[in-house]
C-alpha cells in the first residue's frame, strides 16, 4: 500500500511572529547583546511563572544541569542515578562532573523513571537522583521522593515548562529543575535554557558559575561605580551565559506559553479520541491532577498486535510527508554508555523497548486543524482501517 504524499507536516515546529523579530530592535539600537537587562526580565517571568524564588538563565538545558550538579559539589566518586530512556544530555552532564551517571529502567506507561528500579540503583555514593519529565509528563515525584530519603533531587524539565505536578508548577521539586528552549520545546529562542530553585545559597553559586564564577556579573559591574575595575574569580565557573538577544525573544514567547500549553492539550485529547479504535497504538496521558505540556505526543506501537513493525509504519507516515520520531533513546544501548560502562539492552529492559516501540506524531502549534485530521486519516489508512 502505498500513501500519496499531499503536504509536509514536521515533528515540531517554533511558533513565532513579528512581535519577536520586533522584540530584538532594542538589542540593537542600545547595542547590549550579550546577558544583560533582557535576560534579567526572562529570568523573573519565568521563575515567576513557575512559582520559584530563582530564575538563572543558561546557554542551554545541558549546561543548566551541569551547573546545578557542579554547585552541589558533585564530582569524581560521586553516582547520580538517572532514567535510561532520556535524552543523552542528561546523563552526560553527570560525567561532565567527573561523576558517575547510574542508569535506572522507566515505567513503561508514562516513560518516566520507575521509582523502585531507582530505589535499586541507591549506593553509600549516590548523591543526586535526576527526574527527567520526559515529553512534558511529570515524574511521580512523591514516589520518587519517598525511595530518595535524603538523597536531593534534580529536575531535568527540559519538556517542562508550563506543566505541572498535583496542581504545582515544575521547577522546584527538587534542589533544582533545569529547562530547554530548543525549537523542538513549547517556547523558544533557538537555544537556551533556565534554572530554578527555591535554594537562595545554591542560585548564588550557580549564577557565578554560569560567567566564569566572576563574583559579579557583567551587568552589575557595567552599572557599578568602577566599571573599568575587573571583577574578582574565588571559583571555577564555565560560559554559560545567555544573550539579550535570546533574552528578548524569550520574554516574548513567555507571554505565549499557556496559550500554547492549552492548544497543546486540545490537540492531545483531539488525538485520543479520534485514534482510541486503534488498539495497537497507545496514546499517552497525564495522571488526574497533572498538567502535561506535550512537547511531544508519545505513543506505543504494540509489536504484537500493530499490522506492521514500528520502522515500517514511520517510514510510510515520512512518504505521506508526516515527520515521526521515536520517543527518544535508550542511553544505556547507546556506544558510549555500553563500551565504558558495560551495559547490556536487557539492563533497562523496559527503556530498551522504548527505545524501540516509541513512536512521536507531530503535535505543535504552527499545525492547523486539517494537519491534525490528516495525520489521523493516514494513520488509520496506514492501518487498513
Amino acid at each position: 500500500m502505498t500513501t500519496t504524499r499531499t503536504r509536509t507536516i514536521h515533528i515540531a515546529q517554533p511558533c513565532m511572529g513579528d512581535e519577536e523579530w520586533q522584540a530584538t530592535r532594542e538589542c540593537f539600537q542600545t547595542g547590549w547583546l550579550t546577558q544583560g537587562p533582557k535576560v534579567a526580565a526572562l529570568e523573573k517571568a519565568f521563575a515567576q511563572r513557575h512559582e520559584a524564588k530563582h530564575g538563572i538563565a543558561t546557554s542551554n538545558c545541558t549546561t543548566g544541569l551541569h551547573l546545578i550538579l557542579a554547585a552541589m559539589g558533585i564530582g569524581p566518586g560521586d553516582e547520580v542515578i538517572v532514567p535510561s530512556f532520556t535524552w543523552i544530555a542528561t546523563a552526560n552532564a553527570v560525567l561532565y562532573c567527573g561523576a558517575t551517571p547510574v542508569l535506572a529502567d522507566i515505567d513503561p506507561l508514562t516513560f518516566n523513571i520507575d521509582p523502585a528500579a531507582a530505589a535499586k540503583k541507591i549506593t553509600p555514593r549516590t548523591k543526586a537522583i535526576i527526574a527527567v519529565h520526559l515529553f512534558g509528563l511529570a515524574t511521580d515525584i512523591d514516589a520518587l521522593r519517598e525511595v530518595a530519603g535524603e538523597i536531593p533531587l534534580v529536575e531535568d524539565a527540559a519538556c517542562g515548562a508550563g506543566a505541572a505536578y498535583k496542581g504545582k508548577p515544575l521547577g522546584t521539586f527538587g534542589a533544582a529543575a533545569s529547562f530547554s528552549f530548543h525549537p523542538r520545546k513549547s517556547i523558544t529562542m533557538g537555544e537556551g535554557g533556565m534554572i530554578t530553585t527555591n535554594d537562595d545559597a545554591l542560585a548564588e553559586k550557580i549564577n557565578k558559575m554560569r560567567n566564569h564564577g566572576a563574583e559579579i556579573s557583567e551587568e552589575q559591574r557595567h552599572h557599578g561605580p568602577a566599571p573599568y575595575l575587573l571583577p574578582e574569580f574565588n571559583i571555577l565557573g564555565y560560559n554559560y551565559r545567555m544573550t539579550d538577544l535570546q533574552g528578548a525573544v524569550g520574554l516574548v514567547q513567555m507571554g505565549k506559553l499557556d496559550r500554547f500549553i492549552d492548544e497543546r492539550n486540545q490537540r492531545a485529547d483531539y488525538y485520543r479520541r479520534e485514534l482510541a479504535e486503534l488498539s495497537w497504538l497507545r496514546c499517552p496521558t497525564a495522571p488526574e491532577g497533572c498538567r502535561h505540556a506535550y512537547q511531544s505526543f508519545v505513543t506505543w506501537v504494540d509489536p504484537t498486535t500493530a499490522p506492521l513493525p514500528r520502522n515500517e509504519i514511520m517510514a510510510r507516515l515520512k512518504d505521506a510527508g508526516i515527520a515521526t520520531r521515536p520517543g527518544t533513546h535508550a542511553v544505556h544501548m547507546l556506544g558510549l554508555y555500553r563500551t565504558r560502562f558495560g551495559y547490556k539492552p536487557e539492563d533497562c529492559s523496559n527503556a530498551r523497548d522504548a527505545d524501540q516501540y516509541s513512536m512521536a506524531i507531530p503535535l505543535h502549534n504552527k499545525m492547523t486543524a486539517d494537519d491534525y485530521a490528516y495525520v489521523v486519516d493516514t494513520i488509520k489508512t496506514i492501518a487498513g482501517h
